[in-house]
């Protein structure tokens, strides 16, 4: 066997650097042609993870599917790689597959009304607004101005703005502000949806320790429906940011649906120092399944603890994410991604040139356990076509101080690997792997806990918070782990038990530190399976 793994190795380490054809989607790209690829290229750019040519990028916002195109919208500054929340702008990229994106110009400007903070958009396939008269249809994102100035006191209101031409310019409503606050400075992130059985559209906004929801028949008129959150204690350990609500299949039966609703808390930055901060402190994302009536959500169970709450992330780096709306129902998923950094140290990573990125788009599920219903999270199908296999093995025994993968080099990879419960206390893998740095993903079979360990990972000292060692609760189905794990030149995300538990953490390692190894601690180690994949660059040149 591991003479079949070195010529393996071999083949893969030697392989000419092929040049595949990049996917220029629309001509909107042509003026950045000759420089794109020198761009992509610098130290810790992420290889398979969208990020802006430049500057900072935070929260994606408006994700929409529109004529053949997935847009993302995201908070950007065009001109800093640290946030300008003065003069934070809409970016804008597009995608035929979820996993080539051209970046368009920014899409939304600040201006006199302030600066553009989150938001969502929508397809207006019925025209409800009146601002499609000949079109029919469009476009219409749904922002907060931060710094208005029509309502003194109130510096966070609600705009909208269309588009007649797919997104590429846009018109602020000239009735803006379309919804003010009652009594409180944060009001912001709206996610608006259409909902059916009422036909109204639907608003909700994260409203500092609580959510609050609003219908539309036009999405200029607003009125108050409900609000939900005030009253549950357990959930309160910083601002609320960014909900998104949706229906979803239980057990991908159409018959059977629930309501999501997703909240970001931020950092609470001393606010509350008694209560327990999300897994893996800083920022993260909670989530509540229930019932939704249109202008009411509804909890499924009571949360009576802190324990109780549902954690979509167990890692530092899964926040803000927001769900795409309008994807056809002859497709049927839904999907979402997110932004790959924390609050707590988000300004000060070491990339020079840009400042941001987004986590591999994911298909989200609901299932049933024996515990209750839980989101599953996927990393869509889409990105299958980038793969370029590197080995492949079936049936292996692992022995402590036994490394299968020493002749496997790899900056950037796809690992998916099942493993039967055996004699060792612990098990995974050690990736981005070199004499003083390396990344462990593993599973402590005793505390029945996968976790991410990057205290090695990088040259981390930016932050104090960086360095540390992430855990999540997971236990064995049928005596067996499954692992899906994407390594790129700046982060690792781990999918657990088929995307059951999830940890996504930024790593900031030398290019050059690319081993692999498959370890077992004080006992056997069965593998059931185990592929990996190179996954090629989507910036339009393979890289090494």
């Amino acid at each position: 066997m591991t003479d079949i793994l070195k010529i393996k190795a071999e083949t893969f380490n030697k392989r000419r650097v092929e040049t595949i054809k990049g996917m220029n989607l629309t001509d909107d790209s042509s003026s950045r042609k000759g420089s794109r690829n020198s761009y992509y290229r610098e130290t810790y750019r992420p290889q398979f993870h969208y990020s802006p040519e430049k500057n900072w990028m935070n929260d994606p916002n408006g994700l929409v599917y529109y004529e053949g195109e997935y847009h993302l919208f995201y908070q950007h500054t065009p001109h800093d790689t640290q946030p300008d929340f003065g003069n934070m702008h809409w970016g804008h990229a597009v995608s035929k597959d979820l996993v080539h994106w051209t970046e368009l110009p920014p899409a939304i400007p600040p201006g006199e009304d302030g600066a553009i903070f989150s938001g969502s958009a929508v397809v207006d396939k019925n025209n409800t607004s009146g601002f499609f008269d000949e079109e029919g249809s469009g476009l219409v994102a749904i922002y907060t101005n931060e710094g208005n100035k029509a309502q003194p006191g109130k510096p966070q209101v609600q705009s909208i703005a269309y588009s007649k031409d797919k997104g590429r310019t846009w018109t602020k409503y000239e009735g803006n502000p379309v919804l003010f606050p009652t009594d409180t400075l944060d009001f912001r992130d709206p996610k608006v949806i259409w909902h059916d059985e009422s036909s109204m559209w639907i608003m909700v906004l994260a409203v500092r320790n609580r959510v609050e929801f609003y219908t539309s028949p036009n999405l200029t008129e607003w009125s108050f429906a409900s609000e939900f959150g005030s009253d549950i204690p357990h959930i309160h350990r910083g601002i609320f940011e960014c909900p998104d609500i949706f229906r979803i299949q239980v057990d991908e039966d159409p018959s059977i649906t629930k309501w999501i609703l997703m909240l970001s808390v931020g950092d609470r930055n001393g606010v509350n120092p008694d209560d327990p901060e999300p897994p893996a402190g800083g920022s993260g994302m909670m989530y509540f399944i229930g019932n939704f009536d249109g202008k009411a959500f509804t909890l499924d169970e009571t949360l009576e603890s802190f324990d109780a709450i549902k954690w979509v992330d167990y890692g530092s780096d899964f926040y803000a994410a927001v769900t795409w709306n309008d994807i056809p129902n002859e497709d049927g998923r839904k999907i979402w991604v997110g932004w790959m950094n924390n609050w707590r140290y988000g300004t000060t990573l070491p990339s020079e040139e840009w400042r941001g990125k987004t986590s591999i788009p994911r298909e989200l599920r609901l299932r049933t356990y024996p515990e209750g219903l839980r989101l599953i999270q996927a990393p869509i199908r889409e990105l299958s076509q980038l793969r370029k296999p590197i080995l492949s093995l079936q049936d292996l025994s692992i022995k402590p101080g036994m490394n299968v993968l020493s002749d496997i080099s790899a900056a950037k990879a796809e690992i998916i690997a099942e493993f039967e419960i055996s004699s060792a206390v612990e098990f995974g893998f050690k990736v981005r792997k070199s004499a003083n740095q390396e990344t462990i993903i593993g599973y402590n079979i005793s505390n029945e806990e996968l976790f991410v360990d990057r205290t090695k990972s990088s040259a981390t000292d930016f932050h104090s918070d960086f360095t540390a060692i992430h855990k999540a609760p997971m236990k064995p189905e049928h005596e067996r782990i499954q692992l899906s794990i994407y390594v790129d030149w700046s982060s690792v995300e781990v999918f657990g038990n088929n995307g059951k538990t999830i940890i996504s953490d930024m790593i900031f390692p030398d290019l050059e530190s690319r081993g692999l190894e498959l370890y077992a601690i004080d006992g056997e180690l069965r593998v059931v399976s185990l592929q990996i994949n190179d996954l090629v660059s989507i910036w339009g040149k393979e890289t090494v």
